[in-house]
């Protein structure tokens, strides 16, 4: 993992989120146990601190020199529980499928950990990495090219268990891909079809199954209805509510939807800049946000009800998204905020309960990564 110079730190850690309870292994088979250990329903089963994600911006063909870095991810900190569906919204740009990446491991983080049944999955490798790819899956957002166009359905939802064999013996296979063909709502005769004689809402429940093939504890849902029609969209979500309780499965929705990310979410976080500005509950963050950029947002939410439209504030905000390679100092929002002023510019924002709202029993005592964070008046949508 990079090293990131004393300049660099993320200094905006989440001082709320729980303890780290870390797993004392000696051995890669120990680790592996571990990972197979169940959780209670309600406690933290991943764990995010301090997460960073600098992508290198380089010079040169043979002799690359680096000039700097394009920060998507830059110390973000928070926790997913058994059983709870985290929301993450954010405009484009903002990190949050980054987010995904790096929680998958496909992408190596810069520095931060991330705790899975509290090992940090960022340091692991052979057969406890793969113990962790398999208990944590992934939805993602475009169902067109997520799957193979030369593989049938069949061998698209199988090909796990070639990877985990322990998981469906060899003769077992496709038994197990018909029951899960039938889970999600498709005819398991379909198994011997390609992707292409699939309409979209068909090939994003394919894609489901796949993610639900080694009966995983985490599923990372990256956009996965931004590609479908309205009404697939409505089926896909109860699809993934329903497979949620069945299998008790933790979700984190990454979306830009932000009525159905309220629809389906426990928590939500809201990004801006490779930060999370604000994060609470669905009925925190939905109808007392106290972060100017959340507020804004709400804002930007059709309204159906002509009477609300007509006399709701809609806020305007001016400016564009700064670079994330050349992020503002202090308060990445500042530029675009209505609220700035000099405490902005010098000082980072923590992500913490404003000192306004420090023991009031008010939906507003959640964290914001604001100086001056206060309730607004938002009409939403829903």
């Amino acid at each position: 993992m990079a090293e990131l110079s004393k300049n660099d730190e993320p200094q905006d850690a989440t001082p709320n989120v729980s303890d780290v309870e870390v797993a004392e292994v000696h051995s890669e088979a120990e680790a592996v146990t571990a990972l197979d250990a169940p959780v209670d329903r309600g406690e933290p089963i991943l764990q995010v601190r301090n997460l960073v994600k600098h992508f290198p911006l380089t010079l040169g063909i043979l002799f690359k020199k680096q000039v700097g870095a394009v920060k998507a991810v830059d110390g973000i900190s928070f926790d997913l529980h058994q059983g709870e569906t985290l929301g993450i919204v954010g405009e484009s740009g903002c990190g949050k499928s980054t987010v995904a990446k790096l929680l998958m491991n496909l992408e190596q983080a810069t520095a931060g950990e991330i705790f899975y049944k509290g090992q940090d999955i960022t340091k692991l490798s052979g057969r406890a990495l793969k113990a962790v790819r398999r208990n944590i899956q992934m939805v993602f957002q475009d169902p067109y090219t997520s799957l193979n166009p030369r593989m049938t359905v069949g061998d698209i939802i199988g090909e796990p268990f070639d990877i985990h064999p322990e998981v469906a013996p060899k003769g077992d296979r496709r038994r197990k891909v018909q029951e899960l063909l039938d889970v999600v709502g498709l005819n398991p005769e379909y198994i011997n079809r390609y992707p292409h004689q699939f309409s979209g809402g068909q090939r994003q429940r394919i894609g489901i199954a796949r993610g639900l093939a080694l009966n995983p504890e985490i599923i990372i849902c990256d956009e996965p209805v931004s590609a479908l029609d309205v009404s697939v969209q409505a089926q896909v979500i109860n699809l993934m509510e329903r497979l949620q309780d069945e299998f008790n499965l933790s979700y984190i929705f990454i979306a830009h939807d932000l009525s159905i990310v309220r629809h389906i979410s426990d928590r939500v976080g809201v990004m801006y800049l490779g930060k999370m500005a604000e994060i609470g509950t669905d009925e925190q963050i939905y109808e007392h946000p106290t972060h100017p950029y959340t507020q804004a947002l709400l804002s930007a939410v059709p309204v159906p009800d002509p009477e609300a439209r007509e006399h709701r504030e809609r806020i305007i905000l001016t400016g564009d998204v700064p670079s994330p390679a050349n992020p503002p100092s202090g308060c990445r929002f500042r530029t675009r905020c209505w609220k700035a002023q000099d405490k902005c510019a010098e000082e980072v924002p923590l992500l913490a309960i404003p000192e306004r709202f420090k023991g009031a029993d008010t939906p507003a005592a959640h964290e914001s990564a604001c100086h001056f964070a206060e309730e607004k008046d938002v009409v939403h949508a829903a």
